[in-house]
């Protein structure tokens, strides 16, 4: 026999034991499924896991309320400018400072009170012109009306109308973020309203790239910024799924201590599930990438407001990833609520909530499981 015919027959043989150990590890998973399913319906106590029990699920809520002051100062802020007094909408974005997450968070919460009534808006920045933080508003508020007539919808299901009126208040409010952006040169806040304008208005690569660098300059790891950048270079508008994904990859390697930047690459996953339903089988490839997310998304601050769905998002994806030991850890963090994706996705967010957990626990390696949830709070 040839030497080629030998390796011919060698190389056969290996695609033939291959093919065969692939199906049984498949049977093997489709076995052992339906007795982790029971397992977990009559078996699992989460006590013993260190896990809150069944009974205080809460589906409300993604995690805990913000603290009563903050929400008595929103509150305050939104009637006084409801009246017609801006000043302490002005006061409350400016008391930020140069934290420019939280300063657009706040500038977030001012968009979410104009979307009731913008005359204290107009009033604000009739009286200074050359306020940054109003005129940022007044972009952003532009194109959110922008948006609210297109819809989430894809484009060819919106309506021929209102696509046409989406996309000629496109450029109003990309005109009204570049005057912002003059009037206060410093604040990265003017530079996310374009690079969200920018998408819309279908950018090419280039010109996105020079707005990107006009908001990192000012703000590297603005969280808002990267997930509106992570839109751009996602499928489904002006990139691809590797763009996106190496996109994601990225802002875990930059993100600083504190940041939920990292985070960028659960949306990424998000991203593909909505589309193809893909971002378990990625999940699964990147184990050590998701264990790094866990790590860094441990140094946020317990109160920032990004953070409690994104640790339902990581629990979700370090269970697909079969990382048992991980996914425990975070479903014990995020204690009673479930009010967030994927749960709230299904009929029952509370059940496949705790199916979720029931699962990381049995996968879990026996060392893993502390008794009690003494550090676990209601």
């Amino acid at each position: 026999m040839s030497i080629l015919a030998s390796a011919l027959i060698i190389g056969l043989i290996a695609v033939v034991i291959g093919t065969y150990r692939i199906r049984t590890r498949s049977r093997s998973r489709r076995s052992a499924r339906p007795a982790v399913d029971t397992w977990v319906r009559d078996s699992f106590v989460p006590a013993a896991y260190g896990l809150l029990p069944r009974e205080v699920l809460d589906a409300g809520r993604a995690g805990p309320a913000q603290p009563l002051h903050r929400l008595k100062e929103m509150q305050a802020v939104a009637d006084s400018a409801w009246s017609g007094d801006w000043r302490p909408a002005a006061s409350y974005v400016a008391a930020a400072g140069d934290d420019w997450d939280e300063r657009w968070s706040r500038t977030e919460v001012l968009q979410q009170i104009a979307c009731e009534n913008d005359d204290w808006l107009e009033a604000w920045r009739a009286e200074q012109p050359e306020n940054g933080d109003a005129a940022t508003l007044h972009a952003s508020r532009l194109l959110h009306r922008a948006w609210e007539i297109r819809g989430a919808e894809y484009a060819h299901k919106v309506p021929d109308e209102r696509m046409k009126q989406f996309q000629a208040m496109l450029p109003q409010s990309m005109t009204a973020a570049v005057d912002a952006s003059r009037i206060d040169p410093r604040n990265p806040g003017p530079w996310v309203v374009m690079i969200t304008a920018a998408r819309a208005l279908s950018y090419s690569h280039n010109q996105f790239r020079a707005l990107w660098a006009g908001l990192t300059t000012r703000a590297p790891f603005h969280y808002s910024g990267h997930w509106q950048a992570l839109q751009y270079w996602c499928g489904k508008w002006h990139g691809s799924d590797r763009l996106m994904l190496d996109f994601a990859r990225l802002a875990v390697e930059r993100a600083p201590a504190g940041s939920p930047l990292a985070g960028m690459y659960l949306h990424a996953l998000r991203e593909l599930d909505g589309r193809g339903g893909t971002g378990g089988a990625r999940a699964r490839k990147s184990r050590e990438l998701l264990e790094r997310v866990a790590w860094s998304l441990g140094h946020v601050a317990p109160d920032n407001e990004a953070l409690p769905r994104l640790r339902h998002l990581l629990a979700h994806y370090l269970l697909e990833a079969r990382s048992h030991d991980a996914a425990l850890e975070q479903f014990r963090l995020i204690g009673r609520w479930c009010g967030a994706h994927p749960w709230n996705e299904s009929g029952d967010p509370v059940a496949a909530f705790d199916h979720a957990r029931g699962l990381a626990a049995k996968g879990a390696r026996p060392q893993a499981h502390p008794k009690g949830t003494a550090t676990m709070s209601l």
